[in-house]
């Protein structure tokens, strides 16, 4: 059996599931607020910003800059322990909200604050995933 499908997969729930069908798709979806227009993640039952309680999944460029980041060690997650270390990095879209993902073709020598960075999708397993690569 594939190693990858005995692994937990991150949970979906219905709040979040137009952003994973985008992803097995190959697009980025994210929530918008129909009232102020406003993108934000995580989605909920209101906009944090106006409290509307209209959401829209719109498709983002994924185009961004890496604002923190951080490399993942073994002992945090015993379970991938043959993929670690790897670097996560939190990403300013230009639509607005971040996005936490892992990188590709970047070491954590080759990372910066500010450096720009767009969504690639790599498929693991059964599940599709957004990651980011320098632009």
């Amino acid at each position: 059996m594939n190693e990858m499908l005995d692994k937990p997969l991150p949970r979906i729930s219905p709040d979040t599931k137009p952003f994973w069908d985008g992803c097995a798709q190959h697009r980025l979806l994210l929530p918008t607020c129909v009232d102020c227009d406003k993108p934000h993640l995580p989605p909920g039952p209101v906009c944090p910003f106006c409290f509307g309680d209209q959401l829209e999944w719109r498709p983002s460029k994924g185009l961004g800059q890496i604002s923190t980041f951080t490399v993942v060690h073994k002992a945090w997650f015993p379970s991938f322990a043959g993929e670690i270390p790897y670097n996560v990095v939190q990403v300013e879209l230009d639509e607005g909200p971040r996005l936490s993902s892992a990188l590709v073709n970047m070491s954590a020598g080759d990372l910066s604050i500010g450096d720009r960075v767009s969504v690639v999708f790599v498929e693991l397993g059964p599940m599709t995933l957004p990651y980011f690569e320098k632009s």
